[in-house]
């Protein structure tokens, strides 16, 4: 008896070009992007203040977003670590502005102003993840070359 989840994994086992098939559409991954990402957000604001646990789902996000999309995604992905990390952060900022804590940023400071500092805050975590993402991406190019 064979099943198609077996046929899948028999097709992953012959080869890894068989193995793309399986591969996220660029829409769907940014999808997936952005709801991974607003659940790690979502759990570590539960304490009400943005944390470590972001920086390392966000890193963690756009890498395996660039590990799942199809070839003719790579450019989406290659692009989605700024976007999606200010997005968040704007998003957070309009609406729970209290859990972005910046020391020495005054308490009248508006939206674009927290957005803006958040996203210097946690430059180390967009370059950390963006350079591992676009790594990803130029091995995955160069893996398909072969």
């Amino acid at each position: 008896m064979s099943s198609p989840a077996a046929g899948a994994v028999m097709a992953l086992a012959r080869t890894p070009a068989a193995a793309s098939r399986y591969d996220l559409t660029p829409r769907a991954t940014v999808v997936c992007a952005v709801l991974t990402l607003a659940a790690v957000t979502g759990l570590d604001l539960i304490d009400g203040r943005l944390g470590p646990a972001f920086a390392v789902g966000f890193v963690l996000v756009v890498l395996t977003a660039a590990a799942a999309v199809q070839e003719r995604g790579l450019f989406t992905v290659g692009v989605l670590p700024p976007v999606l990390l200010v997005g968040a952060l704007l998003l957070l900022a309009s609406t729970v502005p209290d859990a972005i804590v910046i020391e020495g940023l005054p308490e009248a400071t508006g939206v674009f102003g927290l957005t803006l500092n958040a996203t210097i805050a946690h430059g180390v975590p967009l370059l950390i993840g963006h350079a591992l993402a676009i790594a990803v991406i130029v091995a995955r190019i160069l893996s398909a070359r072969r």
